[in-house]
């Protein structure tokens, strides 16, 4: 029997003001030889760990984490605030803004660890790849290459996001929205049934409510009410778009215009058969792993004319 052998993982902090964050780190052999660093950005309703370092019995490379630094990555995830194990009693509502503020201090906080201002490889999904744009469009030198799965720009086109809508006056009304098994379950069952195992979707769901039991309300707030957040004008890093097949957050004409904006030629636009949301714990999780691995390793060009 094939058993797979679990890197272990090591736990970090750093802060933000009087803000601390959580960071969690997975690295095969020296950091200083590795082939690049990775951040990734989880989204609006789950914290960091269950969503890039979900382990699953029978499930090879469950987590994507495990995957890339087995593929020679030094690879790091952080609990915005409000989630998991950093900082959640501020009187906020962590909008997408703060998220892009905790990037940079996960970002310095790696830089200075490793010794090193090589910029970073950024992964964000859903609010996560808002947060992970803001980012790149405040701080572009920290940023190598940039992958925003299931983004969204003016939301045109998003029956999620229509939906959501309906019950933006509760959002606004609180910092938090409770959630639970059921609610994670919702997020698998909303576009297209049947994309993902629902093992997976169960550990998924245990997962994040070991850690939380309610979330900010602030990038539903931003998501519905104050798009677009990020300007593709001002990101001028190499940048890729991932659109899961199914995903009702991502329009698909919203984002060929977000496209179309980017300045960087070195820029790509993937849609992912037989994938909704949630990318890494889909079935065809693997193919989402080769169109973020084949874009993080890609050469940089030595003409561009």
């Amino acid at each position: 029997m094939n058993v797979q052998v679990r890197l272990p993982g090591t736990e970090h902090w750093t802060s933000k003001g009087e803000v601390k964050l959580f960071m969690w780190n997975k690295v095969a052999g020296d950091p200083a030889k590795t082939r690049g660093t990775i951040l990734f950005v989880h989204g609006s309703s789950m914290a960091s760990q269950p969503t890039f370092d979900l382990e699953v019995s029978g499930r090879p490379d469950s987590s994507a984490m495990e995957y890339f630094a087995k593929q020679g990555y030094d690879c790091w995830c952080v609990d915005m605030e409000g989630y998991g194990r950093s900082t959640k009693d501020r009187d906020n509502n962590a909008p997408i803004s703060f998220g892009a503020e905790d990037c940079f201090a996960a970002a310095q906080y790696i830089q200075k660890l490793r010794g090193s201002d090589r910029p970073l490889l950024v992964y964000g999904i859903s609010s996560g790849a808002l947060r992970a744009g803001l980012f790149a469009e405040r701080h572009p030198e920290m940023v190598d290459r940039l992958a925003l799965d299931a983004t969204v720009w003016t939301g045109e086109g998003s029956p999620t996001l229509a939906e959501r809508r309906k019950k933006l006056p509760e959002f606004q009304s609180k910092n938090r929205r409770p959630i639970d098994r059921a609610f994670v379950h919702s997020i698998f069952n909303r576009d297209h049934p049947g994309t993902a195992e629902q093992r997976v979707i169960d550990a998924f769901a245990d997962a994040i409510v070991q850690l939380d039991d309610s979330v900010p309300t602030g990038t539903y707030v931003d998501m519905c009410s104050k798009l677009p957040v990020n300007n593709p004008e001002n990101i001028k890093v190499p940048t890729l778009i991932m659109r899961g097949q199914w995903d009702g957050i991502a329009g698909f004409d919203d984002l060929i215009e977000f496209f179309k904006r980017l300045p960087n030629p070195d820029k790509h636009f993937a849609v992912m058969p037989g994938i909704s949301h949630a990318s890494f714990q889909q079935k065809n999780y693997l193919l989402v792993y080769h169109i973020l691995l084949s874009f993080f390793s890609q050469p940089a060009p030595v003409y561009q004319g």
